[in-house]
């Protein structure tokens, strides 16, 4: 029989497991510290990015931006730039189901205008290009919503976001502690 030593001490299992979760969120986050900060290991890469990044949103509808962003940042799961985003959206003034249905706007589709499904269509495809490219009906879709110029910003805002999530994922980022302010 084993005796239970944690509650022999007065706590139970469950404050126990609470306790060594937060020790290990708390190891998480000192783990994280310990990677490499791109801005300032690298800051032409970084502001080149950062560059690339404020290009890509020109003339784009900032809600739009948001969206992609926030859609991207679910498939590349990560937990950093969909806190960012979703926060930034917030603030920008979408509402609250909006930013809970992107994750699933197929089946919520009444939510968004045909230009932003076809834009989230498009960001899903380039996101997971190696899953089967970018198909022809995805970008005859967003072609059909978008002039050129809009693809264009679109398709690079996609890049982008892209890009920050891996320089995110691969740097140890922890979401809630959005460093840009």
């Amino acid at each position: 029989m084993t005796t239970n030593t944690t509650a022999t001490q007065g706590t139970s299992g469950t404050d126990s497991d609470i306790a060594s979760g937060i020790d290990s969120a708390i190891a998480t986050a000192e783990a994280a510290r310990t990677r490499l900060d791109l801005a300032k290991s690298a800051p032409k890469v970084f502001r080149a990015i950062v560059g690339f990044d404020a290009a890509a949103r020109e003339g784009l509808d900032p809600a739009l931006v948001e969206l992609i962003q926030i859609r991207a940042s679910h498939l590349n799961h990560c937990a950093y730039c969909l806190h960012m985003h979703t926060n930034d959206a917030r603030k920008a003034g979408e509402s609250e189901d909006r930013l809970h249905l992107v994750a699933v706007w197929r089946e919520a589709r009444h939510f968004y205008t045909e230009k932003e499904q076809a834009a989230l269509a498009l960001t899903e495809a380039v996101t997971l290009v190696a899953d089967g490219g970018v198909p022809d009906e995805v970008y005859a879709q967003a072609a059909a919503h978008f002039d050129d110029q809009e693809l264009a910003h679109v398709l690079a805002l996609i890049l982008t976001i892209n890009t920050w999530n891996r320089v995110a994922l691969a740097t140890g980022k922890v979401a809630g502690t959005d460093e840009r302010r």
